[in-house]
């Protein structure tokens, strides 16, 4: 389905120290799994718990905003996440990519750290997958384990409580833990789009953030973009360059509405430009 970003204007966010972090709504087609089924059951609950330490007492992979909640860097975040809550509310959407240009950008840390930032919203519930299937990373990053193929789980072959877990009562995380090197395969399989449209609805979820890999390497995003409704871009400040930003924005133009531009790794600046 093709989405045709239309621009509106530059909103302002905290520089995240270190790694600093509109258009008609568009509906995904979603079938009625709820027949037969008992009134209060709800898979979200049948998701496996995994202990997370949410407090920060041991050491992680990346710096995560649950071990520094009085920081810049999450206070940035927490910006960010109210931020895009009211941009995906306002449109009825859900579901957001997060890439950048190039590898090593911080996509895995930003969209970690977005996700444990919208998790501390009381009564809501968030996912987010690890759609990058070249570099799969987001278990490492929060230190859990990664638990089952993420190819099976698009294919129909895994069940969600087999593929996704909960961290809390509001944060459940698909992980992978097998690397594939045809991915865009895989996202342009018509069973994605039916797993996914499935697993957000057996899910009740109410954002869902998949971390992706770069957009400038492989055509592995523009392959996912149908499946989203709006995209994070993560511009590296010590390497992203104005004509990368520039070829991304071209090749996401009428297939997915930029969200924001988060400026990672900021120098020592006061605030930061995020321009939808």
């Amino acid at each position: 389905m093709n989405k045709t970003a239309k621009p509106v204007d530059t909103t302002t966010a905290e520089t995240v120290p270190e790694h600093s972090v509109s258009e008609a709504p568009k509906t995904h087609p979603k079938r009625d799994r709820s027949a037969g089924l008992p009134t209060r059951f709800d898979p979200w609950l049948q998701l496996p718990q995994v202990p997370f330490d949410f407090l920060g007492q041991k050491p992680s992979r990346l710096p995560l905003v649950s071990a520094f909640r009085s920081s810049p860097t999450a206070r940035a975040f927490d910006l960010l996440r109210t931020r895009l809550l009211h941009s995906l509310r306002d449109h009825g959407w859900k579901r957001v990519a997060i890439t950048s240009p190039a590898a090593g950008g911080g996509t895995t840390f930003c969209g970690v750290n977005l996700a444990l930032s919208l998790a501390r919203v009381p009564g809501s519930r968030t996912v987010l997958m690890d759609m990058n299937f070249r570099r799969p990373g987001v278990a490492a990053a929060l230190g859990i384990p990664a638990a089952g193929s993420m190819v099976d789980f698009l294919a129909g072959e895994l069940s969600l409580p087999e593929q996704l877990c909960r961290l809390s009562d509001t944060l459940a995380v698909g992980t992978n833990r097998v690397s594939k090197q045809n991915a865009s395969d895989i996202l342009h399989a018509p069973s994605t789009a039916e797993v996914l449209d499935d697993m957000i609805e057996d899910c009740r979820a109410e954002t869902v953030l998949f971390d992706l890999p770069p957009v400038l390497e492989n055509d592995d995003v523009p392959a996912f973009l149908p499946q989203v409704d709006g995209v994070l871009l993560i511009s590296d400040g010590d390497h992203t360059t104005a004509a990368e930003l520039a070829a991304c924005e071209k090749m996401l133009a009428g297939h997915a509405p930029l969200l924001g531009v988060v400026l990672n790794r900021a120098q020592q600046t006061d605030r930061t430009q995020v321009t939808p």
